[in-house]
């Protein structure tokens, strides 16, 4: 039996390889289409029927066959002589071994010795079996099933071609033939019945190492390649090579139609899809550069916000949660190294990390110094000489394009100078604002840059435009991720402060609580755009619309008129002598809560508010208040109050306005309909001591108020509201707390654990049907 001419004859279709030779026929572009303009839409003729995964190794049977040369060998290879050997196969990257090397595989087959891969189906043949031709004989493969079978088929057939494949790629010769080759590879890979990630990688692998190899390609060849690889990339990420060899083009062809045709559907799946550009930053770089290619073009903005658009999609919700992170990381790097000169060419000035850490590293840099950013401003030195401070030397250093103003100063400022025993961080904000008077860097970037600049800060623009992304872009934004000198760059900061402005605008509390800072210690968006800030560039406009929306949220609280009042006084009194009603009633809150101690300071916000009509009138009203307050606290009434079911807030507040309840120890508002609103009136009286709220509508915002001005209050029923951990954890500062049910409400076993160790006195709780529990 002769195995070698028996594949004819009404066969399975999957017999036959592909009729045309390695080095092929091209398939031809569509008429009048200039080569390498725009990608070709060659019709993907996937296999009907079954797919198939890649095998990479496996168990099955083996028979190897020596072509028969005298009639004893014919007899000795038949059918009924033959022996079959279980092998464990590899399909390795040029050969196929056996994990057990002895017997018929013994030597490993190289693919390059594999003449022909054929299934049997003639009359009689072994079941399942395939057939290697190889020189002077052949390897029967025999499986357990025929879906085994026509896996190792096509997974056989796949690593023989893409070997040969890489051999011929691997010493390229003529681009021409080259391109119809790698035409070929393409549709092999499109056409193959197999489903694998490296079905379609392993294709744009080759092609990667053979640009990366070969760097003299003209640019119509670049286009070329570019646009044969093109269906590949619809469904797959480009290698890193690739992603240098796409930069490159984005970089030198910024107006290319491949940029559009080709590049656009590989950058939207990047940024749908990709989940860390830290381990694949060249994808990263491959976005930044196809965005700022999109910006060259002649309609500019229009089509990057074209671009923007079509990645949010038509609705109002964008439904792929990637997409913002993804856009935010390319623009924080391409803004990073716009700057990235700067902050690595200074010989003289502390660097970035340093700054930050308070300290020099011990160099051979001069003297540690107080450093002292040179404002713009033309009177400077008229500034300079009404300082107090004793000088000995003031030398102007320039390196590349900042310039700073080194000191020798008497007393360095305690706010840049960290004791030998603190180990603090000392704040960036601080940093920069060494002195009140000069807070900005004067930078100059080169063309490019600044172009990059003005790209990626407009795209930060329109994606705060977007309100389903904005709470995103705030939470992203707000530990600030940008290098101190981009915070010192006033052409950064005043573009950047449209975004703020957006923030501050929104009246989501998830949006608006993201302009204070990420963490206790650390300045925020509202202390770099406030009066004294870095980036303030008004009279305080975009400060007092971040005052009012927090005031109007849930940050009317001591704390937050605390922080105001020791630094921020100043420009809160002159814009409420202007007139801003938002700072008119900021002062009236000091007055009311007595944030303010001394005498002086006082009397200096009563004539502030007295000197605008609308100040006039919110001060006598506030006296009218604690006119009330006073005739509210007198001692005397009722020591018990219990309100009937259904009273609301308005009925609470008439009530304690009728009389004296300086003795009202125990106020019960169970089953009514009083809201967190009711706060305000609760934490006027002065004798309470027993608070029950069960089953009421008193929140988060209720209980921080509570728990700032009602320090003395003892048992508080919580039961059945809609409290939650964020306000709940606000009760640890109520430390004569003895009972608290929190019962049926939100409460997390992390946050009960916390006020027990926060609450020494509390002696009864209830934690029933809670997580807690």
């Amino acid at each position: 039996m002769d195995l070698t001419s028996s594949s004819g004859g009404g066969g399975d279709p999957r017999q036959i390889e592909e009729t045309k030779p390695l080095l092929g026929g091209d398939v031809p572009a569509p008429e009048g289409t200039k080569m390498g303009a725009v990608p070709c839409r060659r019709a993907l003729l996937l296999c009907n029927g079954m797919r198939y995964k890649l095998l990479q190794e496996g168990d099955i049977q083996v028979c190897v066959i020596r072509h028969p040369r005298t009639f004893l060998s014919k007899i000795l290879t038949s059918k009924f002589l033959r022996r079959w050997e279980p092998h464990h196969l590899t399909l390795a990257d040029n050969s196929l071994a056996s994990a057990t090397p002895t017997g018929y595989m013994e030597n490993s087959v190289s693919y390059s010795a594999i003449e022909d891969v054929q299934l049997l189906s003639w009359e009689n043949a072994p079941k399942y079996c395939l057939q290697l031709t190889i020189p002077g004989g052949t390897v029967l493969l025999q499986a357990a099933n025929s879906y085994l079978r026509d896996q190792w088929f096509h997974s056989l057939q796949w690593k023989k071609k893409i070997y040969k494949y890489k051999k011929v790629l691997s010493n390229p010769s003529r681009w021409e033939v080259v391109l119809k080759e790698i035409r070929t590879l393409v549709d092999m890979a499109l056409t193959s019945p197999l489903q694998d990630d490296s079905i379609n990688q392993a294709p744009l692998e080759i092609v990667s190492k053979l640009l990366s190899e070969n760097t003299n390609l003209t640019t119509q060849e670049h286009e070329n390649i570019i646009v044969a690889i093109a269906p590949l990339l619809e469904n797959n990420h480009p290698p890193p090579d690739l992603c240098e060899f796409f930069c490159k083009h984005c970089r030198e062809r910024p107006r290319s139609m491949v940029v559009i045709e080709v590049f656009t559907p590989v950058v939207q799946r990047i940024l749908k899809h990709n989940m860390d550009f830290g381990k694949c930053p060249r994808l990263r770089l491959f976005t930044q550069e196809y965005i700022l290619a999109l910006n060259e073009l002649n309609a500019g903005m229009e089509v990057v916000k074209k671009f923007i658009q079509s990645m949010h999609g038509p609705t109002g919700h964008c439904p792929h949660p990637r997409v913002l992170p993804n856009l935010v990381a390319v623009c924080l790097a391409a803004i990073y190294s716009c700057y990235e000169e700067f902050i690595n060419s200074r010989d003289n000035s502390p660097s970035l990390k340093e700054i930050r850490n308070g300290c020099q590293q011990p160099c051979d840099r001069k003297p540690t110094l107080p450093l002292r950013l040179l404002h713009p401003s033309p009177d400077l030195v008229s500034q300079e000489a009404t300082l107090a401070e004793a000088r000995l030397k003031s030398v102007v250093v320039a390196s590349s394009e900042i310039h700073v103003e080194v000191e020798h100063t008497s007393t360095a400022k305690p706010a840049l100078t960290a004791s030998a025993g603190n180990d603090s961080e000392p704040n960036l904000i601080d940093c920069l604002m060494v002195s009140p008077a000069c807070s900005t860097m004067s930078i100059e970037l080169g063309p490019q840059a600044d172009r990059t600049l003005g790209c990626y800060v407009e795209i930060l623009k329109l994606l705060s435009d977007y309100d389903d992304w904005r709470p995103s872009l705030a939470s992203l934004l707000q530990p600030i991720p940008f290098p101190k000198e981009a915070l010192a760059h006033e052409k950064f900061t005043k573009e950047l402060k449209y975004v703020i402005q957006r923030f501050a605008e929104d009246p989501r509390q998830e949006v608006h609580s993201c302009l204070l800072s990420v963490r206790a210690g650390k300045d925020g968006w509202f202390q770099l755009y406030s009066p004294g800030g870095v980036a303030c560039d008004d009279d305080g406009e975009l400060f007092a619309s971040m005052v009012h929306i927090l005031m109007g949220s849930c940050y009317k609280t001591k704390k937050f008129l605390l922080s105001l009042a020791e630094n921020k006084l100043g420009p809160c009194m002159l814009l409420a002598l202007r007139g801003n009603q938002t700072m008119v009633e900021i002062l009236c809150l000091m007055l009311e809560y007595n944030i303010i101690d001394n005498n002086d300071t006082q009397l200096q916000i009563i004539s502030t508010l007295e000197s605008t009509g609308v100040g006039k009138r919110m001060y006598e009203q506030l006296c009218d208040r604690q006119r009330e307050l006073k005739e509210l606290q007198r001692k005397g009434g009722p020591t018990r109050l219990t309100l009937p079911s259904k009273s609301t807030d308005a009925d609470l507040a008439r009530l304690l306005s009728s009389g004296s309840f300086g003795n009202l120890e125990n106020l019960s508002l169970a089953f009514t309909n009083v809201t967190s609103a009711c706060a305000e009136h609760l934490i006027k009286l002065p004798s309470l001591k027993q608070l029950n709220l069960w089953s009421t509508q008193f929140g988060d915002a209720g209980l921080r108020l509570l728990s700032e001005h009602l320090t003395m209050l003892q048992v508080l029923n919580l039961c059945e509201t809609p409290v939650t951990d964020a306000g709940l954890l606000a009760l640890s500062s109520m430390k004569s707390l003895c009972s608290l049910n929190m019962n049926s409400t939100k409460l997390s076993a992390d946050t009960y654990e916390d006020l027990k160790a926060k609450l020494p006195n509390l002696k009864e709780v209830d934690v029933r049907y809670t997580e807690a529990w």
